[in-house]
């Protein structure tokens, strides 16, 4: 290893890799990229859980949590259990183990970006990245990208399981439009789920970015190392302390970026003496630079599935996805576009309360009810400084009636769907929510209240804004405020969430930040 680097990178994830391949391409720049999981730099060493998403003997709703994957452990709401967060803990980041659902978000939330102090990040200004990281196979134009390194497809008629079918038929049947390309501009209803999955290859940065850098001699990458902290000389970022294999380092460079996530990144800052004082002094970490917004303004798309006992003769075919079908739509009295997102599913266990008392193990259809664009917001504290030890997150669910409203009348709309007839044919009976639990808003609420979970969409934690606004914690360039030397680049920059799944969102940060770097900002 050379005794320093040009620029350290923390995370090998949807946006870390591809900053990683992007500085590189100047072979007078040398980068470390640290990830804390395994690496396999052979496509045919990597794992079949990790590699094939659809594509695997083992059903994807039955496949456990491995050492690819952090699990962090969350509060939803007081009445609901803790839940449990995975995250990417391999090359790839959470871009390796995800559903691989391709999904823009909306043009409004970039433009909203923009229109709160963040002028480069608006649709328009975003719309050559979004072109330039894919390869959309079923789609060409101004608005699909033909030679990117993400291939992007969508299941054809004559491949739509029985269960994605009923589902298509009963959002149409109750008046929803058709929408063959939900990554257009303007797009609504139901469609085809975009799927970054060509030959059932779970697409990640890894395979579509870092596998052709790998082999260049200036991007070194160094796996199952655990960051502990920033270094700091004054404000300037210097490099960082890790751990390899049970020894502690210091490795040294001009620049450091955190691509650790929306959960890793602040939980970096805050260990680096970075954040609120209180959270700080709380476990006893210096202060080194005191922020406010560092762990706060924590986004996601909290879910509710409701779910139907299969008939005896249903098969749900093991080589196609569970997911290949999306509803988008705007919820009644919403300004909020497509703010609401409906898929159906299949899962091996179903029961009252998941997993409780009485719970199967049955394949059960379900329907999952997505908030797409939550007005309430979380955060995420230290529970130690110990590096080791994951933080606290408290996604803190329905502090907001117009978030429940929402979610209640989706539920609403995926019970009218249950009734259709094409989805009737493959079902014997609703198992959630009950018909006690439809009996009213105050009890749907409840049923709602105590099953949400996550869509493991986080975003937010470090959010991006104008010197104006107190809590934001990095400029719309990525550089951390009033500190040197040190950006942030994936999800947690976003100032609020998005109307899509966050994955290639998080891409396109990469690939904008990597270009702010370029052009020196």
């Amino acid at each position: 290893m050379p005794d320093r680097y040009d620029t350290i990178i923390i995370g090998a994830g949807s946006a870390g890799a591809i900053v990683a391949t992007r500085l590189t391409e100047d072979p007078d720049h040398s980068v470390l990229l640290i990830e804390a999981g395994p690496d396999y730099p052979e496509f045919d060493d990597i794992p079949d859980t990790v590699k094939y998403g659809y594509g695997h003997d083992i059903p994807p709703w039955e496949r456990p949590l491995n050492d690819h994957r952090w699990t962090f452990v969350a509060r939803y709401t007081d009445e609901a259990r803790p839940g449990i967060i995975p995250r990417g803990k391999v090359v790839g980041g959470s871009s390796a183990v995800n559903g691989q659902i391709f999904l823009r978000g909306v043009p409004e939330d970039y433009d909203t970006w923009a229109s709160w102090g963040n002028d480069k990040w608006s649709f328009q200004e975003l719309m050559p990245y979004f072109r330039m990281i894919e390869t959309d196979t079923d789609f060409s134009g101004d608005f699909h990208g033909s030679d990117g390194p993400i291939i992007v497809r969508r299941w054809k008629p004559e491949d739509w399981n029985p269960a994605q079918q009923a589902f298509y038929d009963a959002a149409r049947a109750s008046g929803f439009p058709d929408c063959p390309d939900h990554n257009a501009p303007g797009s609504t209803g139901v469609g085809p789920t975009p799927l970054n999955n060509p030959d059932r290859v779970r697409w990640s940065t890894a395979i579509g970015y870092l596998a052709g850098a790998r082999e260049r001699p200036n991007l070194e990458i160094l796996a199952d190392c655990l960051v502990h902290r920033v270094l700091f000389d004054g404000n300037r970022a210097v490099g960082v302390r890790a751990e390899v294999g049970g020894e502690v380092s210091d490795f040294e460079a001009e620049n450091v970026i955190l691509s650790a996530g929306a959960i890793g990144s602040p939980h970096l800052l805050l260990l680096s003496g970075v954040g609120p004082q209180d959270a700080l002094d709380a476990v006893g970490i210096p202060v080194h630079h005191e922020m406010p917004g560092v762990g706060q303004n924590l986004r996601d798309h909290p879910h509710v599935r409701a779910t139907w006992r299969t008939r005896d003769d249903f098969e749900q075919p093991l080589g196609l996805p569970g997911v290949q079908f999306t509803l988008r739509y705007t919820s009644e009295g919403s300004d909020l576009v497509n703010d609401m997102l409906i898929h159906p599913s299949s899962r091996s266990v179903i029961g009252r309360r998941w997993w409780g008392e009485g719970a199967s193990e049955e394949i059960g259809l379900l329907m999952v009810v997505c908030l797409d664009l939550a007005v309430g917001s979380g955060n995420l504290r230290l529970r130690t400084k110990d590096p080791r030890i994951q933080p606290f997150l408290n996604y803190n669910y329905f502090e907001e009636e117009f978030d429940l409203k929402r979610l209640r009348e989706g539920v609403r709309i995926a019970n009218r769907f249950g009734e259709h007839e094409g989805w009737s044919s493959l079902v014997t009976e609703r198992v959630e929510p009950t018909d006690l639990d439809m009996e009213s808003d105050d009890a749907l609420d409840a049923w709602i209240k105590e099953t949400a979970v996550t869509s493991h969409h986080v975003s937010g934690t470090c959010k991006m804004g104008p010197e104006t606004d107190p809590m934001a914690v990095v400029d719309q360039f990525g550089n951390v405020r009033g500190l040197e030397n040190l950006k942030v680049v994936d999800a947690s920059i976003m100032p609020d969430c998005i109307r899509a799944n966050t994955n290639v969102t998080s891409m396109v940060i990469g690939e904008r930040v990597a270009a702010f770097i370029g052009e020196g900002l």
